[in-house]
């Protein structure tokens, strides 16, 4: 599979994407900063990481190119959503869900703000669980969807097989990735059935990862169905790229290495 992404030669800071990674919280510390990561490996410029102070501390440590913004507390909850607002209008697509957590306020929180988006979006992980109970939230937003199995089941109510993607994704008109041992991608009209990876990348934070490749090709312009199944695509050869080197035994940050090699 060819991705080409434009990129011209009078361009400036900015010019190629933006990326606004929500995520994090006490205990998920590492996830933000490989979806943003990944990001900037997919060709964005720039990337800001919105995350409870440890988190964000975690990811500034991580990596300095990162323009991280402390949120008060623990937690991400509805006093953050406003404060988001400007950061929301800078940026030219959204990931929400990394490390975010389960904690009924944050869940709470995080349909407020998918209320407020006006922009490309993915929602990942614990994102996801504060729409299970309802997808209202969704219409009108271009919005990707990346489930594992069983967060896919919990969103429709029926199995994670291909017709019930695809049925899923033209109900709620949005893209779905699912995550599997072969990424199912579709936007209800059209479905690819992705067979790169291995199965090495059950290894946590690859879902962290993926986000942040879908954000950043949508950040540089590319549909949300073409940015969700080029994602899974260099996301599973980034994969087994690393399993060539270090066979199972590699980790999520190892595939951040990868992604501009399979990109090129």
């Amino acid at each position: 599979m060819k991705i080409v992404l434009e990129r011209h030669s009078d361009s400036h800071k900015g010019s190629n994407g933006r990326v606004l990674v929500i995520g994090g919280s006490e205990i998920y510390t590492g996830a933000p900063a490989l979806t943003g990561e990944a990001a900037f490996r997919s060709g964005v410029d720039i990337v800001y990481i919105a995350a409870p102070y440890r988190a964000a501390d975690a990811c500034a440590n991580r990596l300095p190119d990162f323009i991280t913004l402390p949120l008060h507390g623990n937690i991400f909850e509805h006093r953050h959503v406003e404060e988001l607002d400007r950061w929301i209008k800078k940026s030219t697509s959204i990931v929400i869900g990394p490390g975010l957590g389960r904690d009924e306020r944050t869940l709470v929180a995080v349909k407020e703000l998918i209320l407020e988006i006006d922009k490309p979006l993915v929602i990942d992980a614990d994102g996801l669980r504060a729409i299970f109970d309802d997808l209202s939230v969704l219409k009108g937003k271009e919005v990707v969807l990346t489930p594992h199995r069983l967060e896919f089941e919990m969103l429709s109510g029926k199995n994670a097989i291909k017709t019930n993607v695809s049925s899923f994704a033209k109900e709620n008109k949005c893209v779905v990735l699912l995550k599997a041992p072969n990424d199912i991608v579709s936007d209800g009209e059209q479905t690819y059935l992705n067979k790169s990876g291995n199965a090495g990348m059950t290894v946590g934070g690859t879902g962290d990862v993926l986000a942040g490749i879908v954000a950043g090709f949508l950040a540089q312009g590319l549909s949300s169905y073409d940015a969700a199944q080029y994602a899974a695509y260099v996301n599973g050869r980034a994969g087994d790229e690393c399993y060539r080197q270090f066979g199972y035994s590699f980790i999520a940050s190892d595939l951040l290495k990868m992604i501009p090699q399979v990109i090129d």
